[in-house]
């Protein structure tokens, strides 16, 4: 019998210096620009940060930036990079290395279909902001009809059902918004549409890094490097969408949420 290896995460990680789509590195962008608005003069948290592109950003608005991530191959990139001017901590979402009531804005940026017990990492957000303060979430999408899950993922919410997540944990949504609206996509994009919708749907996906870059050059074209950090000026910033918070849409790669704990 034997044991299943902990995924480090690195295979589904956005990470310095590798090849992504401009649309990748805008998506990126789009969020972090989001975050800074929440985040100014504010104590931030972002739990499950990956490479940590947008930590010197979120720096740059806030009072005070700490970031976590569960995998320790993934934050030797930031840790590298930022030196001592950010406290990244080893931990899992469920269980913030933070003291209760310490933050004012945590977020989690394509990562809660990650988390096999959203409940505890709910539990953990309430616990650890401030009263008043807020939660930043951004996912993809799963209405797409094209939409192809990511390995290591185990539930995807759409708005609805981040609604509910959040009405059951006792914060109130202020902002439900989308981004990446699919009729700005290239024309190759839409084109290749149902040929990825058949290819996921017979399981034939790339699963490696490497069979990614080989779909994304054909869907995408011309692939960009990933930076180290991001600043106000590495993308325009494509602003999200209001949309409604009780009902699905397919016009949308990318959802935004943020929701406020009760005073």
């Amino acid at each position: 019998m034997t044991t299943a290896t902990a995924p480090t995460y690195k295979d589904v990680t956005e990470m310095t210096g590798e090849e992504v789509s401009a649309e990748q590195l805008q998506r990126l962008c789009d969020r972090y620009y989001w975050a800074g608005e929440y985040a100014t003069g504010k104590d931030v948290i972002e739990a499950a940060c990956g490479a940590g592109v947008g930590l010197g950003y979120l720096a740059s608005r806030a009072r005070s930036v700490h970031a976590s991530d569960i995998s320790d191959t993934v934050l030797t990139v930031p840790r590298t990079h930022y030196g001592s001017r950010i406290r990244i901590d080893t931990a899992s979402a469920t269980k913030m290395p933070y003291a209760d009531q310490s933050a004012d804005v945590i977020m989690l940026f394509e990562a809660i279909y990650y988390i096999a017990d959203v409940t505890a990492f709910m539990s953990e957000v309430t616990r650890v902001l401030r009263p008043g303060g807020v939660l930043l979430l951004v996912t993809a999408n799963p209405d797409l009809y094209d939409f192809n899950p990511s390995p290591h993922s185990h539930k995807y919410f759409n708005m609805p059902g981040l609604v509910e997540l959040m009405h059951r944990h006792k914060l109130d949504v202020v902002e439900t918004s989308a981004g990446t609206p699919l009729k700005s996509v290239s024309l190759r994009q839409r084109v290749l549409r149902p040929v990825k919708k058949i290819v996921v749907s017979l399981g034939l996906m790339p699963k490696t890094m490497a069979g990614k870059k080989i779909l994304k050059r054909l869907v995408f074209g011309q692939m960009v490097k990933m930076p180290a950090e991001i600043d106000a000026n590495t993308c325009p910033y494509r602003q999200p969408t209001p949309i409604p918070a009780d009902q699905t849409t397919q016009d949308y790669k990318v959802l935004f949420m943020a929701a406020q704990k009760q005073s």
